[in-house]
């Protein structure tokens, strides 16, 4: 469960940002709105704080995000690279909008990344 502490929203971005640590070494990222070019440096910072920063396993909650544009994909691609020099990987659970996961589509990146299904509340 998701610390409604650790949520963040910026007036500018739009892009809400939830951090929990369930277990050690892993992080659990879930983000609702727009992850395009106006958030991305926002999200990047976020990343680098101590709750997020060194995190070896990171799954990235997309199921609310209904927009994504090269530079949200940038700042997961970047992450990614950051997991996996420190013997870690990166996941994402789907976006449930179509538009946005048109993007993982055509980019390929739904190849790249390990996509997981949403959960479903009973």
């Amino acid at each position: 469960m998701i610390d409604p502490d650790t949520f963040h929203t910026s007036r500018h971005t739009g892009l809400t940002v939830g951090v929990a640590t369930p277990a050690a070494g892993l992080s659990i990222v879930t983000l609702g709105g727009r992850l395009d070019a106006v958030a991305a440096p926002d999200l990047r910072a976020r990343l680098d704080e101590s709750d997020v920063a060194g995190c070896p396993q990171i799954v990235f909650d997309l199921a609310a995000v209904d927009f994504v544009d090269s530079a949200g994909l940038a700042v997961l691609v970047w992450q990614r690279r950051t997991c996996r020099a420190h013997g870690g990987d990166v996941a994402l659970v789907r976006p449930d909008s179509d538009n946005a996961m048109r993007v993982f589509r055509l980019t390929q990146f739904d190849q790249i990344f390990r996509m997981l299904p949403q959960q479903q509340n009973d």
